[in-house]
């Protein structure tokens, strides 16, 4: 399965951060163990801006410019999302799998790299 969001495999972008790390989501009793956010200006395929995951940074962001390293592809729902870390840092699939758990346990899901 493939996702629409595979262009974005290995290149730089800039993230606005609007659920920092130790922030709640705002309908669900979830907290946040990363800085998670979205590309400004973009559309993903449920209609919003695509999402981001950023992995390597333990302090509160609000935003961020780094490399995606994976997708996230929802074999279950319309939202992938992407992985962004720190130029040279990287996380394999079973450490990105870990990282993202507290809200993706919740669908199953393909890490793309």
């Amino acid at each position: 399965m493939k996702s629409v969001l595979e262009k974005y495999l290995n290149t730089k972008v800039k993230v606005i951060i609007d659920r920092p790390l130790g922030s709640k989501h705002p309908k669900w009793d979830i907290t946040y163990s990363l800085n998670y956010g979205y590309l400004p200006n973009t559309k993903a395929p449920d209609g919003e801006e695509i999402d981001v995951y950023v992995l390597g940074i333990n302090e509160p962001l609000e935003q961020f410019e780094g490399k995606v390293i994976a997708i996230i592809h929802r074999l279950d729902d319309n939202d992938d999302k992407l992985v962004v870390t720190p130029e040279k840092a990287d996380f394999s699939k079973e450490e990105i799998r870990k990282l993202t758990n507290f809200q993706e346990k919740y669908f199953k899901s393909e890490i793309i790299k």
